[in-house]
């Protein structure tokens, strides 16, 4: 676990670890050249789960010999699987990772709701529930590495 008091935000202590798939980890469906290494690096202090609807079909391969949990979720109602998923975890542990629309749910009920913005886009809805917005995925590993750029972001 990652522990960290963010004046004004609050003591956060991350168990968890949950990344949406396309336009977050992959893009158009390939895992991202260096997430792989960023999750091996943090294993050992926090569960790294995987939620998709799988639009490609290649998430099962490109996670292969991956430490995490992968869960892909019917066409239907996918926001609310995903917060569904996440309140299973316990929300108040569980930091959201995500791009699209269907991630706003759990973004905003996450302790750390982060979206992020690369080359497949960023729904408005998921950046209106997100608590900070970051320009590539392996920025996030930079925050479990250093946490203190939590309380310069977030901090109130």
């Amino acid at each position: 676990m990652i522990d960290i008091n963010i004046p004004g935000f609050g003591q956060q202590t991350i168990e968890h670890v949950v990344f949406d798939y396309n336009g977050t980890i992959a893009k158009d469906g390939v895992l991202i050249k260096g997430v792989k290494d960023g999750i091996k690096q943090f294993s050992d202090k926090v569960r790294f789960h995987v939620i998709t609807a799988d639009t490609f079909g290649f998430v099962k391969k490109q996670l292969n010999g991956i430490d995490c949990a992968l869960t892909i979720i019917p066409e239907k109602d996918q926001a609310q699987s995903k917060l569904d998923y996440i309140q299973k975890l316990g929300t108040q542990h569980t930091l959201c990772v995500g791009n699209g629309s269907n991630d706003r749910m759990m973004l905003k009920a996450a302790c750390i709701g982060i979206a992020v913005l690369q080359e497949e886009g960023l729904s408005c809805d998921c950046l209106l529930s997100s608590d900070l917005v970051i320009k590539h995925v392996l920025d996030m590993f930079g925050f479990l590495n250093i946490p203190q750029r939590l309380i310069a972001t977030l901090r109130t």
